[in-house]
């Protein structure tokens, strides 16, 4: 017998004894994969689907942002020195938002609720303190405060929440509403 106790031929722990318990444990690496795999891909689509998520309400924020920009600017006397051809009304809004939609965002889940918006042609006055008396009676004068608010209807593309099948106001489909308001001093 050679002076490392090891057979010629065998190396150390390859007895009969090792190969049957390999083939033992064999299964067991399976499933660890797969509960490995499970988590993995479940931690993957959630950032996945809350990613897609914070992108529709940034759509939503910045929509509303910019609509009550270009309804401001859009005043009751940009037809008189020829920078509009009228001042923007609420359906005018609305039109606005859905021309600017950018990929990803499903149309028939876009809302612009009259009752989200004030201060324009077909909507409520806005209640602003220290605004001029104009405002009250005259939409879309100079000075006063227009409002506009966006609303999205968000379906997750991987449902790993609850599907949302109730309508939420001010969102005019089912799912998450994501909603967001935004005010401005119309500038003439």
């Amino acid at each position: 017998m050679p002076l490392n106790g090891l057979v010629p031929g065998r190396t150390k722990g390859s007895s009969a004894a090792t190969v049957s318990r390999r083939k033992r444990e064999s299964g067991s690496t399976l499933v660890e994969f797969a509960v490995i795999a499970i988590l993995f891909l479940t931690i993957l689509l959630g950032i996945m689907g809350f990613g897609h998520a914070l992108y529709a309400y940034h759509f939503v924020s910045n929509a509303a942002r910019e609509a009550t920009r270009w309804a401001a600017v859009n005043g009751a006397n940009c037809a008189t020195d020829s920078s509009c051809s009228a001042p923007a009304s609420i359906s005018d809004v609305s039109t606005y938002v859905l021309n600017h939609l950018p990929p990803g965002i499903d149309s028939a889940n876009v809302a612009v609720p009259s009752s989200g918006a004030c201060g324009l042609a077909g909507s409520a006055a806005c209640t602003v303190s220290g605004q001029p008396t104009v405002c009250a009676t005259t939409s879309n004068a100079p000075n006063c405060t227009v409002q506009v608010q966006v609303a999205y209807s968000f379906q997750f593309i991987v449902p790993l929440l609850p599907v949302n099948s109730t309508t939420t106001a001010p969102c005019t489909q089912p799912g998450f509403c994501l909603s967001s308001t935004s005010s401005f001093v119309i500038s003439h």
